[in-house]
């Protein structure tokens, strides 16, 4: 008998074992005596957080809060802080920038067995992206290049390019992290045209899907070596004027050929060359055009008398004119934000990121919306720590644009009294 107790005995204390282990491993179940929400959330690598909630019932003054997280993979919670209630039972956690790198779950412990519900954090990595050149030909590769935070050594990171004019990329090509979770590819077009890119970490223990910022570059055809063609500047925004020139040689040399008429041919996505400008070439063979288009236009230049020759086709990109306002310039951590803009040309159904510069100085898209048939948009974002944020609006390309970045806004967030803040759950 006396062997049965013992045994018992022993049960009950490997029970209470596993117990105890068990409410380090997994939050407890949500019970009504405590509220708790975090904001903002989803969040940037390194972008702070603002944990706050309100203990409920009687005697809830000067009360003992525990905050405690689960930094994903693991799936131990641990005890991260403890701070007082206000008279009014409620609390406030700030996690500062530079903190917050991965994803995490939170809930906090009162008195009396009192505890919240659990909150995942989804936190983006930050990927940053550079081009060795943003203007290249068919036969000159371009070289990708950049880093990503935190570090994901040996991940891979696969470059895309955007399809048609809405947020859907294809993947051409991938490079996996060094040690330093550095990444490299290249990558040649043989079409020319625009083409937008970027790079992308694929959703993990550790963060949620991250894009970088994309880019776009501009791949030309090869040049006719006895006729060539070039502008001033392949890409202008909506209203500015380049030139377009080039030099005509006699049919294979390198013997400028003066007094020619010329005449430049030009087209815009969907549309048939029209040739009507008319030029001469000079005493060294070379031609000028300007030009002002409002739209991405294609470009060749040729003799106007037979037996006709031509140019290489030149792509011209046009950038948006893209604007930016925020509804505030300084705001309480908690507040909703709007962000409102335009675009010109009107660019109706195209796809428009909200951007906020990171603290790796690349900006990182925070918000996706489709711009409306009035060629406005706007988004609304909320904060959750004090301090100067920084964003824009980047408008993707489509065919007949090459898009548009506005200029920055700076925005101002202030930490208010947890009491004014959203309601907590």
């Amino acid at each position: 008998m006396r062997s049965r107790i013992v045994v018992l005995g022993s049960l009950l204390v490997a029970f209470a074992v596993c117990a105890t282990a068990g409410i380090a491993d997994a939050a407890p179940r949500h019970n009504d005596g405590l509220t708790i929400n975090a904001t903002p959330n989803p969040i940037q690598a390194g972008e702070g957080v603002l944990i706050y909630g309100q203990l409920t019932g009687s005697d809830i003054g000067n009360q003992t809060i525990t905050l405690y997280h689960r930094v994903n993979p693991s799936h131990r919670f641990v005890p991260i802080g403890r701070m007082q209630t206000n008279s009014f039972g409620f609390y406030e956690f700030t996690r500062p920038e530079g903190l917050v790198y991965s994803n995490r779950s939170w809930f906090v412990r009162g008195p009396d067995t009192s505890h919240s519900r659990t909150i995942h954090e989804q936190v983006q990595a930050l990927v940053s992206l550079r081009a060795d050149r943003t203007v290249t030909d068919t036969r000159t590769s371009i070289t990708f290049s950049g880093h990503v935070t935190p570090n994901h050594a040996s991940q891979s990171v696969f470059l895309q390019v955007q399809r048609g004019n809405g947020d859907e990329w294809r993947t051409v090509a991938s490079d996996r992290l060094n040690a330093s979770s550095d990444y490299t590819i290249s990558r040649a077009w043989r079409i020319p045209g625009a083409r937008v890119v970027r790079t992308v970490l694929r959703r993990d223990d550790r963060n949620v899907r991250s894009p970088s910022d994309p880019i776009a570059i501009i791949v030309q055809q090869a040049q006719v070596p006895d006729f060539t063609i070039s502008s001033s500047d392949p890409v202008i925004g909506v209203g500015q004027p380049a030139t377009i020139s080039g030099t005509l040689y006699t049919s294979g040399t390198k013997q400028p050929e003066p007094n020619t008429p010329v005449t430049l041919c030009g087209r815009t996505a969907g549309e048939p060359f029209a040739c009507d400008t008319a030029g001469v070439t000079g005493a060294d063979g070379s031609y000028r055009f300007a030009v002002t288009p409002e739209h991405n236009e294609v470009y060749f230049v040729e003799t106007t008398l037979p037996p006709h020759r031509h140019t290489a086709k030149l792509f011209e990109g046009v950038r948006d004119a893209v604007s930016l306002t925020a509804s505030t310039a300084s705001a309480p951590a908690g507040q909703t934000v709007t962000f409102s803009g335009s675009v010109t040309p009107s660019q109706a159904g195209d796809t428009v990121y909200l951007q906020r510069l990171g603290a790796d100085g690349d900006w990182h898209t925070v918000g996706v919306h489709t711009v409306a048939a009035n060629s406005t948009f706007q988004f609304a974002r909320d904060f959750g720590n004090a301090g100067t944020k920084t964003f824009r609006a980047w408008v993707l390309p489509d065919p007949a644009n090459l898009g548009g970045a506005s200029a920055s806004v700076v925005v101002n967030i202030t930490l208010p009294p947890v009491s004014t803040l959203p309601a907590a759950r």
